[in-house]
């Protein structure tokens, strides 16, 4: 995506009114991205977020050094997903599949840095998850909504969207539940956390 629109974008796409869920479409954009399984035990979760974050520090002196330009790094997001879709509604946490990810743009961004930002991180981390990789991702229209709170607090909202605005709008789900982490659980009080809530649509007709 080119700077400009990526830009003139960013409120759109990361962050929606608390009040309500409202409709996007969300354009295809590049991604680094980490797969696993499980969330109950947090220890490969959390190994997969050390390494996003730690192959994306080195691109803003990349970017710098190189390009004259300023890469400010994005939250991290997440896709959460399970093979039984009761297991996602009932929060079965052992078994959801989930891919963290922190977006790769804008265009300038090539896959030599992204390459170069790994191979630093290894000096520190040693090799990285099998499934580290930079990826597209498209999601289209979508229905989203900032969930101001805890994450054990989300299950309402979700099932709000899912019973009452998608029905209302003729829509159905289409593609995997999406969270953008707009504040760091370590840093912030619970009650004041920002994760936006978004899920890919289509018409149900």
């Amino acid at each position: 995506m080119k700077d400009a629109v990526l830009k003139a974008r960013l409120k759109e796409l990361y962050l929606p009114p608390a009040g309500g869920f409202v409709l996007v479409d969300v354009p295809e954009m590049r991604y680094v991205m980490i797969d696993g399984r499980g969330a109950a035990d947090r220890a490969a979760l959390d190994h997969a977020v050390k390494w996003l974050f730690a192959a994306i520090y080195p691109i803003k002196r990349i970017a710098r050094e190189r390009m004259g330009k300023n890469f400010v790094e994005p939250p991290l997001e997440g896709l959460w997903w399970a093979d039984d879709m009761q297991d996602f509604v009932c929060g079965n946490r052992d078994k959801l599949n989930w891919r963290m990810m922190i977006v790769f743009e804008p265009d300038w961004l090539t896959a030599e840095m992204f390459a170069d930002g790994v191979s630093a991180a290894k000096a520190r981390l040693g090799e990285p998850p099998a499934t580290l990789r930079l990826e597209s991702y498209h999601e289209g229209l979508s229905a989203q909504v900032m969930h101001v709170g805890p994450p054990s607090e989300e299950g309402p909202i979700i099932a709000r969207l899912h019973r009452e605005f998608l029905p209302a709008h003729k829509l159905t789900a289409n593609g995997r539940h999406h969270e953008i982490y707009l504040t760091d659980p370590n840093r912030v009080a619970p009650e004041k956390q920002k994760t936006v809530l978004r899920q890919p649509v289509r018409s149900s007709d």
